[in-house]
């Protein structure tokens, strides 16, 4: 067996323990994007989750768990079972139905198993997907919320715009650093936010879809914008519960554990209490990132 290897990462003020129990063929070549997150070891008492790889985890057996979802990602496909005595167990398959991997968690969220499949770009996929929810998971109790928004950062402030998949979130993200002096992308489609002595803040991630900005940067949350598309360009200001309701589909939610989804609705809450909410109902031009600034933007 070839010798296992651990490294340790930083990911919006978290450490990340993760250890790879045969490195033949699960390394860090499989984590690119996590590079810019390395850190120093740190004494296990504060690290916030550990990552296990090793391909040997069995799943378990049929009558040791239940199932809880079987749904589509739109970047995949999600298995997820409970386990019988506490934990879940997760099974994640690319866009072709193949599995590529694998993961079980403790009930308290702090030990995360992964087992991977396939070849290396499944493999890839697989540990990338499993150590982000993972992560969602371990971190939720934390303040810690993972959100599908691209975000600009402007004056050590950042905004972030969130829609469904299409709207326009990165169009006008492009708009703000292509008119707008002093900005600067700091992530493209999984930023985190994390309350911090009641402040929240908004941090790059190793999870940033089909654009690579993975940042090991954090600003203070502006505000939170929806991209709503118009025919003008004007900006509502909303009132707390449209922000809460606005906002939180655009979280991991995991809905399916009532006391993740709780923690994460009171963080949401936060943010709103914080920060507020808008809709940009825009067309993709200059004008709308000008209107949309003088609206939400901080010094």
């Amino acid at each position: 067996m070839s010798p296992s290897e651990t490294r340790f990462f930083c990911i919006a003020d978290h450490f990340i323990k993760v250890t790879f129990v045969d490195t033949t063929r699960n390394n860090m070549s499989l984590l690119r994007s996590f590079f810019p997150f390395l850190t120093s070891p740190v004494p296990d008492e504060k690290v916030t989750v550990q990552f296990i790889i090793d391909d040997t985890l069995p799943a378990i057996k049929r009558d040791q768990r239940d199932r809880l979802r079987d749904f589509e990602t739109g970047n995949g496909h999600i298995i997820v079972d409970f386990i019988i005595g506490g934990g879940q167990q997760f099974i994640f398959k690319d866009l072709r139905g193949n599995e590529c991997g694998m993961f079980q968690i403790d009930p308290e969220c702090k030990e995360v198993k992964i087992a991977l499949n396939g070849n290396f770009d499944m493999r890839s996929f697989g540990i990338n997907n499993c150590m982000m929810l993972g992560f969602a998971m371990g971190t939720a109790r934390h303040q810690t919320v993972l959100i599908h928004s691209s975000v600009v950062r402007q004056n050590g402030y950042g905004y972030a715009f969130h829609a469904t998949s299409g709207t326009g979130k990165s169009t006008q993200v492009s708009m703000w650093l292509r008119y707008l002096p002093g900005c600067d992308l700091l992530n493209d489609d999984n930023p985190i936010i994390r309350i911090i002595d009641g402040v929240p803040y908004i941090f790059g991630s190793p999870w940033s879809g089909k654009t690579p900005c993975y940042r090991n940067i954090r600003a203070r949350l502006g505000s939170t914008i929806r991209i709503d598309r118009d025919q003008r360009n004007w900006v509502e200001k909303l009132r707390p519960i449209e922000a809460f309701t606005s906002l939180l589909p655009s979280c991991n939610s995991l809905k399916w554990d009532v006391d993740i989804y709780r923690n994460i609705c009171d963080t949401v809450s936060k943010i709103v209490e914080a920060t507020g909410g808008y809709i940009l109902h825009c067309l993709p031009n200059r004008e709308a990132a000008e209107v949309c600034h003088a609206a939400v933007a901080r010094e």
